[in-house]
């Protein structure tokens, strides 16, 4: 008598029920890889508006509150006041929210596509981007929920004092650990930035032989104004320079 062996399913196969019941344009890795570069390039507006806005620091304490007291007053009489501010944090938590599940869903089908692992696997830049990419995007988010409750909501804040966020930012960067804090996260969501600015481009339709090296220099200076921007605020105020 002879037996036979079952064929061992496809991997179309195995996910033919789930995955098909979704739309075909959800389905494509392209469209995810979209959606994240997009989500990804609303980020980075964010980023470098909120950036540019924290260097009002330096231009002292009537500056700097008038402009966090300006972002509420946008949009009046139409929109009421901080209507503004919640569109704005409603549209970023989407963004967040559709950046991390396109990322993780990208990841687990990278991984469905190779379930054994490699047994001598040569080193590459790829991978130490993407796990560079994972733990940092982890950091990030941490920090941000940080961030929210120090600055936002004033809880974590040493003053907390509402109305004042000059009071408030010069308060929290006194302290050395938050400054070592603060710097950490920084210095991580400029290594996001690098590669994330990297890939938004190749994804986007930039992927060029010719463009590379230019694509590569962009995405590090952008990264690295980036993060001097943002430590130069509580650098400043660690040393003196702001009071």
């Amino acid at each position: 008598m002879t037996t036979t062996t079952p064929r061992p399913a496809t991997q179309a196969e195995q996910g033919t029920t789930a995955p098909r019941a979704l739309p075909r344009w959800y389905r494509s890795t392209v469209f995810l890889k979209t959606v994240m570069a997009v989500t990804g390039v609303m980020l980075l507006l964010f980023l470098t508006a909120h950036m540019i806005g924290n260097l009002e620091v330096f231009r002292g304490e009537e500056s700097f509150d008038g402009y966090a007291h300006w972002l509420r007053e946008i949009g009046e009489p139409i929109l009421g006041h901080s209507w503004f501010l919640w569109i704005l944090r409603v549209v970023l938590l989407a963004a967040v929210l559709l950046h991390i599940g396109t990322a993780t869903a990208l990841a687990r089908r990278a991984r469905r596509a190779r379930p054994v692992r490699y047994a001598h696997r040569p080193p590459v830049q790829g991978t130490y981007a993407a796990r560079t990419m994972r733990w940092g995007g982890v950091i990030i988010a941490l920090f941000v929920v940080y961030h929210i409750l120090d600055l936002t909501a004033g809880v974590l804040n040493p003053v907390g004092a509402p109305g004042r966020p000059y009071t408030n930012v010069t308060a929290d960067f006194q302290l050395w650990y938050v400054t070592a804090v603060y710097t950490v996260a920084v210095l991580v969501l400029g290594l996001h930035l690098r590669h994330g600015v990297w890939s938004a481009t190749r994804t986007l339709g930039r992927h060029r032989p010719g463009l590379e090296r230019v694509t590569s220099v962009a995405a590090t200076a952008y990264a690295v104004v980036m993060t001097v921007g943002f430590l130069s605020v509580p650098f400043a105020v660690a040393v003196g320079w702001v009071e």
